[in-house]
């Protein structure tokens, strides 16, 4: 009896592209919550946010004066502080508004986002701005450590920033870069 050749199974990709990230903000922009949408896929890609980091980030991490967001990691990571660009202040702030709420990324009702509502909100946006599906939160943090390993930023440093104890999790990055051999026989 033959056996059929397998079809080789589509596996989920890993992370977004930056025009990617781009593209998904540009469609969220437009959405119902459009100013929060694109704070938090700016802000999860930004800073490498697991989504249970994005979702519970409070008012009290952020340090606009000093440029800072102080963050706490989930999963026995270690917290970092890390700085906060312009455009990401704008974002941020533009949420502020009349919020009573402790969280930045909140319901109708004041609360924080849930992960299920989220993975949903990035599955919509993602179909929507012609992404592969499914598109989901963890591709956020996964494109932060692609995009920094792309540009050549040192392991260790990527590490650090993501709050990963362990250097194995962080050599995924460098292993599909496809820079990382670019100037390894650079003749001057």
């Amino acid at each position: 009896m033959a056996i059929a050749p397998s079809q080789p199974t589509k596996a989920a990709r890993l992370y977004l592209t930056e025009a990617e990230i781009l593209r998904l903000m540009t469609v969220a922009h437009s959405s119902r919550h459009g100013k929060r949408d694109k704070a938090m896929i700016w802000t999860g890609f930004r800073h490498g946010l697991r989504c249970g980091e994005l979702l519970f980030l409070k008012w009290s991490q952020f340090d606009f004066s000093g440029r800072q967001l102080h963050i706490h990691r989930l999963k026995q990571g270690t917290p970092a502080i890390h700085p906060l660009e312009e455009k990401e202040i704008r974002l941020i702030k533009a949420l502020r508004g009349k919020s009573e709420s402790e969280y930045v990324f909140t319901t109708d009702q004041g609360g924080p986002l849930s992960a299920r509502a989220f993975r949903k909100i990035m599955a919509v946006l993602g179909l929507r701005a012609g992404l592969p599906p499914p598109t989901h939160p963890h591709q956020l943090r996964h494109a932060c450590g692609f995009a920094l390993a792309a540009r050549g930023v040192d392991l260790r440093a990527i590490q650090v920033y993501l709050g990963h104890r362990s250097i194995t999790h962080t050599i995924r990055y460098t292993e599909l870069s496809p820079d990382r051999f670019k100037s390894i026989w650079n003749e001057s």
